[in-house]
């Protein structure tokens, strides 16, 4: 029975079903939960950004967790996304021991390491600023979105669509962990799409081209990736733009946010001439031809403008 329970578990993990795995562990008894089932707990509940929840979770098992590698990564990325930057430091200097050269582990690390050190300038730059300045907040991407398309039927909202796409609005903390995580800023018409629906497939998925594969008169996307962690095809999900890239070889010229029925091929944001500090092209990378690049838009926006049926 258990080792069914596990292996229930290992699929619903394997197919983003992380409510499915926190239902079933907490209809059991905490008393009967071992280690392996609140490993297994607290890693669906930071999938699903609940990370003070995560942290309580993994606290319980500290004492057993303490040589397990594992442990330490998963409470450290939890501490990580509440801003606890030394706790988190901590906990992935303890797994990088017990594990030395994880490429995840030194990566948070890094991370670490580089916000401690923006917020020590941002502290310093906030002491020599008037108290008017210091007490004005800037936000960084629009609450409403201000645009002439017309988004009504854009949305393909299919069970497929929705199970694995489509995710709850970001908020602006999300998105700006996203940015960071990815060392790209995300196009504003990108973001704000996002605050209104975050991601999914669309019904007009194809892009009129004749040059990103000879012959061709169009490419065309499976679905637009939703800014977030938790659905398999959302930016930095478990198929997300870094995992896409990594193992496909892709250039690393900036994001991938839409995938293609041909698994060899994808659309991606192409920040070589805009840097972060302007609108990226939207491109499409062809691995079969030699990893192609062809542009099919001058932004995210005019791609997205862009799309018919096919």
């Amino acid at each position: 029975m258990r080792d069914d329970l596990l292996e229930q578990l290992d699929t619903w993990h394997e197919e983003d079903q992380f409510d499915e795995i926190v239902d079933a562990i907490m209809e059991i008894p905490a008393e009967d939960r071992d280690y392996v089932l609140i490993s297994h707990l607290g890693r669906a509940l930071n999938n699903l950004e609940r990370y003070e929840e995560a942290v309580e979770q993994f606290l319980t098992i500290a004492e057993e967790g303490k040589d397990d590698p594992l442990w330490h990564y998963r409470i450290g990325l939890a501490y990580y996304y509440l801003d606890q930057y030394d706790e988190a430091q901590q906990a992935f200097e303890a797994a990088d021991q017990l594990d030395p050269g994880d490429e995840d582990t030194l990566e948070f690390l890094e991370w670490i390491a580089s916000k401690k050190e923006g917020d020590a300038e941002e502290d310093e730059e906030e002491a020599e600023e008037s108290r008017e300045s210091a007490e004005t907040v800037v936000s960084v991407h629009p609450i409403h979105f201000d645009t002439d398309f017309d988004f009504t039927n854009f949305w393909d909202d299919s069970e497929h669509a929705l199970e694995h796409y489509v995710s709850n609005p970001p908020s602006d903390e999300l998105v700006a962990s996203i940015e960071e995580e990815l060392v790209f800023k995300l196009p504003s018409f990108y973001v704000n799409m996002a605050k209104e629906h975050n991601g999914g497939v669309p019904h007009n998925r194809c892009f009129p081209t004749t040059n990103a594969v000879e012959g061709a008169t169009h490419i065309t996307i499976s679905g637009i990736h939703a800014i977030g962690r938790e659905k398999r095809h959302s930016l930095c999900g478990k198929e997300g733009s870094r995992h896409v890239i990594e193992n496909g070889g892709y250039p690393e010229i900036g994001v991938v946010i839409c995938d293609c029925p041909s698994e060899s091929a994808v659309v991606m944001l192409d920040y070589r001439e805009s840097g972060n500090d302007s609108e990226p092209e939207v491109v499409y990378v062809d691995q079969a031809n030699g990893y192609t690049i062809t542009k099919l838009a001058p932004s995210f926006e005019a791609f997205i403008r862009g799309l018919v049926r096919e």
